[in-house]
């Protein structure tokens, strides 16, 4: 089997374990928490509702209003700014959730521009981290000649390594921002960012959902907005020289294996060869007492044409040449013992014979 090809299915073992695993531990941690806390709203629905003698029907449209309410308490979401801070999300496929269109045209226009919008933005944020891997890169090369390395070329694993550190200063660095203008705790904050940077969005902390912040705080509007796009851009570079990574080696195992296949290729020559000069041996030793004789069989092992294979088991193009031109000289030298001998024969009076 194809080393891509058990990669690709150990990837998809590994993926269905981690999803397992997953599942295992969020089930420990989770589940005892929701259910103490479905009781306890239920309680006090339940009180609520035997108090002021509210019916279901008017509980129930009471919940959904107070679920509708929420993104309103936030400030007015649908002006220029809170657009923007959607458009933002909708691009970015991190979708909190915290808003989303009521009308026909503004589902059918979300639509269309998520389509054309995720793309394009998958392209710029592919291409910026490329030049910001580029730019990362002069530095470290010229970082390094300043302090005198001997080697001044940059690996990937250290520009993935240079990566990771400036991902980890952002999103610290971002934390503490957000901790202080949100009023999260820092575990809020960083978790907010985590969930942020890797798109899944949640949406169950969300920025600019405080005090009318769109409305009142534009600074802080640019600032986050800024911010979130900032830090997707070093991620993308990030997540760009890992699949960059992946795809090197993939590219290695191909040639490896086009190496591989053209040597298989040369030995089945150089073995045909073999198999025609032996046939040739060995009738050349069967066809008369000349050129079977001890010397000849001796010099011919010099040339013999299996030691060299095995000698040279990664022959290319110029391995064969040489190989054929040691065949001909071979050949030749024995024709030319023979006539020797024959001459020799012709002085001792046994031409006739002969």
């Amino acid at each position: 089997m194809k080393r891509q090809n058990v990669r690709t299915l150990l990837l998809i073992v590994c993926t269905f374990l981690y999803l397992l695993l997953g599942a295992a531990i969020f089930d420990a941690l989770e589940s005892k928490n929701e259910e103490r806390e479905k009781a306890r709203l239920e309680d006090i629905e339940t009180t609520i509702q035997m108090r002021y003698n509210i019916s279901d029907g008017d509980m129930e449209k009471l919940r959904d209003t107070t679920i509708e309410l929420l993104p309103q308490k936030a400030g007015v979401q649908w002006k220029f700014a809170g657009s923007f801070f959607f458009c933002m999300t909708v691009i970015t496929t991190i979708g909190y959730g915290h808003s989303t269109p009521r009308t026909n045209g503004g589902k059918v226009f979300c639509m269309i521009y998520s389509l054309i919008g995720i793309p394009l933005n998958l392209v710029m944020f592919q291409s910026v981290g490329e030049r910001l891997n580029i730019f990362m890169g002069f530095g470290i090369k010229n970082l390094k000649r300043l302090m005198r390395f001997k080697k001044a070329e940059v690996s990937h694993t250290e520009l993935v390594m240079i990566g990771g550190l400036t991902t980890g200063f952002i999103t610290i660095t971002g934390s503490l921002a957000f901790q202080k203008f949100e009023g999260w705790g820092f575990l809020d904050a960083y978790y907010f960012i985590t969930i942020t940077l890797t798109t899944i969005g949640f949406g169950d902390l969300v920025v600019l959902q405080k005090n009318n912040h769109l409305q009142k705080s534009p600074q802080y509007v640019f600032f986050s907005i800024m911010y979130i796009l900032g830090a997707l851009v070093v991620v993308a570079s990030v997540m760009n020289l890992l699949v960059l990574r992946l795809l090197t080696l993939n590219t290695e195992d191909e040639k490896r294996e086009q190496q591989e296949q053209a040597m298989r290729q040369s030995a089945i020559e150089l073995n045909h060869i073999d198999s025609h000069i032996a046939f040739q041996s060995n009738h050349n030793t069967s066809s008369g007492p000349l050129l079977g004789s001890k010397e000849t069989k001796n010099r011919g092992a010099l040339y013999d044409p299996f030691t060299l294979n095995s000698s040279n088991l990664h022959a290319n193009s110029l391995h064969l040449s040489l190989y054929r031109q040691t065949i001909y000289d071979t050949q030749y030298h024995d024709l030319d013992y023979t006539l020797e001998q024959f001459r020799n024969s012709e002085r001792s009076g046994k031409r006739r014979s002969v």
